[in-house]
């Protein structure tokens, strides 16, 4: 009778100790989530550092929760620590092997490396994955990784699927413009990129380029206003010191103002 006395104080013992487990699990999830969710708010203001400080907190209330590990690996790259970035989204993969958007930024971050073949096998996953919601952007990044191998044919292939789900995808269009320049396919490569500055009239990236079609093909007065535009979205940066430059050498040989 006694023997079955005490086995029954240890089971209730052994039960207490579960439910208090779990409840301390509970509370620490949502110490884990508050600090999250304070770290979201800083990298949506751009301040990393703080984000960061709040996410290494974070981590070490409750280490298994993959957008925790998502967030660490954005932060990380935009801090320029891209190999610190790469582990933590492997770590989200690991506890949540069907999280596609962070195998995006994965990706991302293997382009960011100029790792284009563990680049490319992350987002043709990707596109494989009949559930992802925005197929174009690793399309789009399918083709800048190609672009980069120079195996222009299959970057043009990728762009344009990116374009057949996404028509005003400007980072797919400015990627195809770039493509048709490197393929000296010029003038396809200026239609491409005028549509891509009427889509997003700020992308002085895309300004850029459509001013090194239009110089290539000798409409150098056009060249001249879309090297002006880049100056006009983006003063006192290096591409604006770059149309600064081709700005001086159309002047000096045209005297275009």
């Amino acid at each position: 009778m006694y023997k079955i006395r005490f086995a029954g104080i240890g089971f209730a013992l052994l039960i207490f100790s579960m439910v208090a487990c779990t409840a301390n699990l509970e509370v620490r999830k949502k110490q884990e989530e508050a600090s999250r969710n304070l770290a979201e708010v800083y990298m949506r203001q751009g301040n990393y550092t703080a984000a960061l400080n709040e996410l290494l907190k974070a981590e070490k209330v409750y280490p298994k929760d993959p957008y925790l590990h998502n967030d660490l690996g954005l932060t990380y790259m935009a801090k320029g620590k891209t190999d610190s970035a790469i582990n933590h989204f492997l770590k989200a993969i690991k506890i949540k092997p069907d999280y596609a958007p962070v195998q995006n930024n994965l990706g991302t971050a293997y382009l960011a490396q100029k790792n284009w073949d563990a680049a490319i096998s992350v987002f043709k996953g990707l596109v494989g994955n009949l559930l992802y919601v925005t197929p174009h952007y690793p399309l789009s990044n399918l083709g800048w990784a190609y672009f980069n191998k120079k195996d222009y044919p299959t970057a043009e292939q990728y762009y344009l699927q990116a374009l057949e789900i996404e028509p005003k995808f400007s980072i797919a269009l400015r990627g195809l413009g770039q493509t048709y320049i490197a393929m000296d396919r010029i003038s396809e490569a200026i239609a491409t990129l005028e549509k891509t500055v009427q889509y997003a009239p700020a992308f002085a990236e895309a300004y850029f380029d459509l001013a090194d079609a239009y110089l290539i093909s000798q409409d150098h007065k056009k060249a001249y206003f879309a090297y002006k535009k880049v100056l006009e979205l983006k003063p006192d940066s290096p591409l604006a010191r770059k149309a600064a430059n081709e700005i001086d050498k159309i002047n000096n040989r045209f005297l275009l103002k």
